[in-house]
């Protein structure tokens, strides 16, 4: 069995074990004006964050790529989620804008230089993997931030254990292609499953809001083609997606699924984490078909470090 399998199927004891952290010194404290960033998934957790953050009605929260961080704005704190620790880019940020208001880092490793810079380090050292394909690392850091929020999290870690267990809503050999949509703080969530089937597989995926999808995405909508939704689904566009031959995904409990149509039989939808975790089983089943080491995808490592 891959690392990376193996690290798939951990996350509901981890999401578990993170939401124990939620009351980490350095989480933002509701009013502050807070800005995460992050590089790749922690990026697309970053910005599911902020999403719900604001959406809770606890202040305002911003997310950007480390090296788009705009260094002129002023923010009461800065979240930084890197797991390795050593991520150029966000040490760049994290190092400018701690001379002037509190920085924490989400992270894996405390010996790394990011805890070493933050004033406060919140470590996940439990939920570190061996792959270089991040699964449960990213998903138990959203996991303690949306316990932050006041949120339930044994909920979505019980809908996981079922994601870790049900059959696959597509087969490899079935379709060339996939779209993963979402909507508010799930958008983070489908760019991450976008991701994940990209750097594990090679493969054809892209991500978009939902109701952008409309807006000219769904021109390459067609039969041998998924689009895959996360959360809460726009009215009419499961029948729009089936109508250009495409099949449309969307996971509940309990659901069938024949061929390359939707899910049916199923009751309530998957939590949005739990449905990601899919999403991860489906990237690492496109690599394994094609042969490929999905914990070392081609051309990546498991930190950015710049020379």
């Amino acid at each position: 069995m891959s690392h990376v399998k193996a690290e798939i199927a951990t996350q509901p004891e981890c999401w578990r074990q993170a939401a124990k952290l939620a009351g980490s010194t350095g989480l933002p404290t509701a009013g502050e004006r807070v800005a995460v960033i992050g590089c790749g998934t922690s990026w697309f957790m970053a910005k599911a964050y902020a999403a719900l953050r604001e959406q809770s009605g606890q202040g305002e929260t911003d997310a950007f790529q480390a090296s788009d961080f705009p260094a002129g704005r002023r923010y009461d704190r800065l979240v930084a989620i890197t797991r390795s620790g050593t991520t150029t880019e966000v040490l760049d940020v994290m190092r400018g804008f701690g001379r002037n208001a509190p920085v924490t880092v989400l992270t894996a490793d405390r010996s790394q230089p990011a805890a070493e810079i933050a004033h406060h380090a919140v470590v996940l050292d439990f939920a570190d993997e061996q792959s270089v394909v991040q699964t449960r690392f990213a998903t138990s850091v959203l996991a303690m931030l949306r316990t932050h929020l006041g949120e339930d999290i044994d909920a979505a870690a019980m809908d996981a254990e079922v994601a870790i267990r049900m059959p696959l809503p597509v087969h490899p050999s079935l379709f060339d292609q996939i779209t993963f949509l979402g909507q508010g703080w799930t958008v983070g969530i489908a760019e991450e499953a976008a991701l994940k089937c990209r750097e594990t597989a090679g493969f054809w995926t892209e991500s978009y809001p939902a109701m952008d999808y409309r807006h000219g995405p769904i021109s390459i909508a067609g039969p041998r083609r998924v689009v895959w939704a996360f959360g809460d689904v726009p009215a009419g566009l499961a029948d729009e997606v089936e109508s250009t031959g495409a099949a449309f995904v969307h996971s509940r409990h309990h659901g069938g699924y024949a061929s390359l149509g939707r899910w049916v039989g199923g009751r309530d939808p998957l939590d949005p984490m739990a449905d990601l975790i899919l999403a991860q089983r489906v990237a690492v089943a496109l690599a394994t078909t094609q042969g490929l080491d999905p914990d070392n995808p081609r051309n990546l490592t498991r930190s950015v470090v710049l020379r």
